[in-house]
């Protein structure tokens, strides 16, 4: 009934957004901007890279994290994009100091974030430089994050224990099963697409209801009998928190890319109709940070999924019918025009990030309106592949 009721209505409102969206983006300028502000932020940080920028505080200070956070890797990835765009030899070299300064956690197994971590500032820094060092840390990192796959369960370890549950899997590890398949392609090794594959396989099964919103974190036993779908971030354990539906289309975007198996692809094109048509979306397209919360004035938005969102659509209309392709790279350009406002993109100020209004972890009181390193990451991304498509 959700699919009937909503979906011509929401058709409907995304064409009439979306008949001038296109001459309202301007991604030479929005590029350019970043590429000043990236140098500013990179003025205030000096010369340390023990910390890395990852939002603001509530005091109103710049929230730095060490290495071994999850988002260590977005900011050498962001600032690779830049000078892939602008060509400015001060942005390589920043973006490879930055890169460099993540390479201890290549030996981390202790997470399942490696993909966010490596193959943000890694990988993009491989793609542009092919520097052999890059290509040594990615299957060091590769090989590390499959020692969190246990075959009898049959998925990466998310956590190490959540709530008492001793296997749990979230969502957002669909965004780590990159680094895998490019391993694979780098190595030779297929053991890493095959747990790439497996992952994807069972999340799909198990983390979706039947509308194709996503439980955040699926608990499983030593054999993989799942014991619980609960949520960390979300407003509830049935809630559709708005950035797991963002890993969800991104990740089975990248794994139709890498296997071509119609069935990754299928997921993609039904996990975006969730979201660009759900009731609940807000006009701008800047999703509140749980689809199921009270929507109220004062709710928080998370524009850290809707440039995740929009960096997926991107791609995934290559892999569509045109005109379902239209639809997508309409619905992502009226996004970028949102995020490109005033009203979320910063500006002056604002420690130099890009974009406002991002929700983190609103359960645990953690960045809540704030800006997140990963929004401008996939802000960045999302501006490059439309780009591309002028």
């Amino acid at each position: 009934m959700f699919k009937m009721k909503y979906f011509f209505a929401g058709f409907l409102l995304t064409t009439l957004m979306n008949v001038h969206a296109q001459s309202k983006l301007n991604v030479a300028r929005q590029l350019q901007r970043a590429a000043v502000q990236y140098r500013g932020m990179l003025q205030e940080l000096g010369d340390t890279t023990t910390f890395f920028p990852q939002s603001i505080n509530p005091d109103g200070s710049l929230r730095k994290m060490r290495s071994d956070w999850w988002c260590s890797g977005f900011f050498g990835g962001s600032l690779w994009y830049l000078y892939e765009y602008t060509k400015d030899s001060t942005l390589q070299h920043a973006a490879a100091t930055w890169t460099e300064a993540v390479s201890k956690e290549q030996y981390n197994t202790g997470t399942h974030d490696l993909g966010f971590m490596l193959y943000c500032s890694f990988g993009n820094g491989y793609r542009i430089t092919h520097r052999e060092a890059y290509k040594k840390v990615l299957l060091n990192g590769a090989q590390s994050l499959s020692t969190r796959f246990h075959p009898a369960v049959g998925v990466i370890k998310s956590w190490n224990n959540f709530k008492g549950y001793n296997y749990p899997v979230i969502i957002d590890n669909m965004m780590n099963l990159e680094l895998l398949c490019e391993a694979t392609k780098l190595s030779g090794n297929k053991n890493y697409y095959n747990i790439a594959v497996a992952h994807a396989d069972k999340t799909m099964a198990q983390h979706f209801r039947p509308d194709y919103s996503s439980y955040h974190v699926v608990c499983y036993d030593s054999v993989g009998t799942v014991l619980a779908k609960i949520t960390a971030q979300g407003y509830a354990d049935s809630s559709a928190w708005a950035r797991g539906q963002a890993w969800g289309l991104y990740g089975y975007t990248v794994m139709y890319r890498e296997t071509k198996d119609e069935k990754y692809l299928e997921q993609a094109k039904h996990i975006a109709r969730f979201y660009m048509y759900h009731p609940r979306l807000p006009a701008d397209k800047i999703p509140y940070w749980d689809f199921d919360a009270p929507h109220t004035d004062n709710e928080p938005r998370d524009a850290s999924a809707a440039a995740i969102v929009a960096a997926a659509l991107l791609e995934l209309q290559q892999y569509v019918p045109k005109q379902l392709g239209k639809t997508y790279i309409d619905f992502a350009t009226a996004s970028l025009v949102s995020l490109s406002s005033p009203t979320y993109f910063a500006g002056e100020g604002n420690h130099h990030f890009l974009i406002k209004h991002g929700t983190g972890h609103l359960p645990a009181h953690s960045e809540i309106d704030v800006p997140l390193i990963y929004a401008d990451y996939y802000y960045i991304e999302a501006l490059l592949r439309y780009d591309k498509l002028q």
